[in-house]
């Protein structure tokens, strides 16, 4: 199956940007070759970017509290496993206490690292980074693996809780998906939400299909149309055929 996410909320969005950033940035440093730890450090920077509102600490805190508060109210229930309800606690109270620990703002460390910021500010421009332009940056993609890597991790660690802030409220959301299976006629679909308001909207269909949805909702209405995804020429077009599909709606 082929499947799409589609952020309702501006708080959602953010938190999808930041699990692909931090994946990105994840992938990279694993990786051993000095032109991928240089897509490492860009994609440092782009955290630095998308996680630098001030407000953003805040939301995620209280975020995490309110999901706190609502999973403990299923103590001692039967119907929930209860070690695994343990476990989700448990990393909810370790990740607030990683995010409070840091008392300075995201990514002051980076902001302060004169030779980064040199580097995030040639960055910007197309083939910028070159080694006539930073002579040491170049010497540093070429020093040893063992310090390349160990200096990305070192920056990236204490961007860290608010990846795993975000991957939490993400599993939270993502779990309390409901499931429905629909047919686009014509590559359309309409649904009145009855001001019911969800966060987070996944559309699944056959991987045979060479179509991508566009979709637009609010809390009156729903509404998606498969496009075909050919390879670019001309203007993209609604498909003819009709086109069955798994609709997730996603709220806390």
């Amino acid at each position: 199956m082929t499947s799409f996410e589609f952020p309702v909320t501006e708080r959602t969005r953010t938190l999808l940007r930041l699990e692909q950033l931090y994946q990105r940035l994840a992938f990279f440093i694993s990786q051993d070759e000095p032109f991928q730890h240089h897509a490492a450090l860009m994609a440092l920077f782009e955290v630095l970017e998308a996680a630098g509102r001030t407000e953003l600490k805040s939301e995620l805190l209280q975020e995490l509290e309110r999901q706190k508060q609502s999973l403990e109210s299923w103590r001692e229930s039967p119907v929930i496993e209860q070690n695994a309800l343990e476990q989700i606690l448990d990393e909810i109270e370790l990740t607030s206490q990683r995010l409070l620990e840091h008392n300075s703002r995201f990514g002051q460390h980076l902001r302060e690292n004169e030779w980064l910021m040199a580097i995030k500010q040639r960055s910007v421009i197309p083939g910028g980074t070159c080694q006539f332009d930073l002579p040491s940056y170049h010497l540093w993609l070429q020093g040893p693996l063992a310090q390349r890597r160990a200096d990305l991790l070192r920056w990236a660690a204490p961007l860290m809780p608010t990846a795993e802030a975000a991957a939490i409220l993400l599993k939270l959301l993502r779990d309390s998906g409901k499931h429905f299976s629909y047919v686009a006629r014509r590559g359309a679909f309409q649904q009145m939400s009855g001001g019911k308001v969800v966060q987070l909207i996944r559309i699944a269909y056959d991987d045979a299909l060479a179509v991508v949805p566009e979709l637009s909702a609010n809390k009156y209405a729903l509404n998606i149309r498969f496009i075909d995804a050919g390879t670019g020429e001309g203007r993209p077009r609604q498909v003819e055929q009709d086109i069955d599909f798994t609709l997730t709606s996603c709220k806390f």
